[in-house]
C-alpha cells in the first residue's frame, strides 16, 4: 500500500512556516500529523534530524520544496510537547518518534493476549513482537524499546509483569 499524501503536501507555502499564529499553528498540526502518519506508515522509530530534510516528508521534489532545518526543529518540538517525540541526545539530533504512545501499544497488545485467550501467558520480548501468532498484528515488529515501554504502562495497571529470563526479558501477563 502506498503512502497518500495530504493536500497540503504540493502547496508550495506549506513549507514556510507562516507568521500568522493561527495560520502557523493549522500548518504545525498538519505538519504534525504528516510526520506521524509517515513514520506509521513507514513503521519507523528513530529519526536523525540531519537526514530528515532530505526524506520525502520534508522534501516533496515534485513542487522543489523543502522545509528549512530551523521549521523542521519547530515541528520536532511539537511532536515532543504532544508526547509524540524524545530526543536521545542533549543535541537534539536524533530522536525517537512516537506515532503511538506506549499506553496506547499496551492496550493494543494486551487486546491480542485476552482475545487469544493467552491471559496466564508467558512470553519472550521476541515472541511478543516477532512471533508467528502476533504477525498480523500492528504490534508486530515493534522496536524493543517501545514494546518494553508499553509493557510498562501494563504493569504499572497491573496486567502484566515483566520478568527476566534466561534468554533475556519476557513478560507474563494477568
Amino acid at each position: 500500500m502506498s503512502f497518500e499524501w495530504p493536500w497540503q503536501y504540493n502547496f508550495p507555502p506549506f513549507f514556510t512556516l507562516q507568521p500568522n499564529v493561527d495560520t502557523r499553528q493549522k500548518q504545525l498540526a498538519a505538519w504534525c500529523s504528516l510526520a506521524l502518519t509517515y513514520c506509521r506508515h513507514h513503521k519507523l522509530y528513530t529519526l536523525d534530524i540531519m537526514e530528515a530534510q532530505e526524506s520525502p516528508v520534508f522534501n516533496n521534489k515534485k513542487i522543489e520544496r523543502k522545509l528549512s532545518m530551523e521549521a523542521i526543529q519547530v515541528v520536532f518540538e511539537e511532536l515532543r510537547k504532544k508526547g509524540n517525540l524524545e530526543w536521545l541526545d542533549k543535541n537534539k539530533s536524533r530522536c525517537l518518534v512516537m506515532w503511538r504512545r506506549p499506553e496506547e501499544w499496551g492496550k493494543l497488545i494486551y487486546q491480542w493476549v485476552s482475545r487469544n485467550g493467552m491471559v496466564n501467558s508467558v512470553f519472550t520480548l521476541y515472541e511478543l513482537s516477532n512471533g508467528d501468532d502476533a504477525e498480523s498484528e500492528e504490534f508486530h515488529g515493534l522496536e524493543e524499546w517501545m514494546l518494553l515501554r508499553s509493557l510498562q504502562a501494563l504493569q504499572s495497571d497491573g496486567k502484566a509483569e515483566i520478568i527476566t529470563m534466561d534468554e533475556g526479558k519476557g513478560v507474563k501477563f494477568f
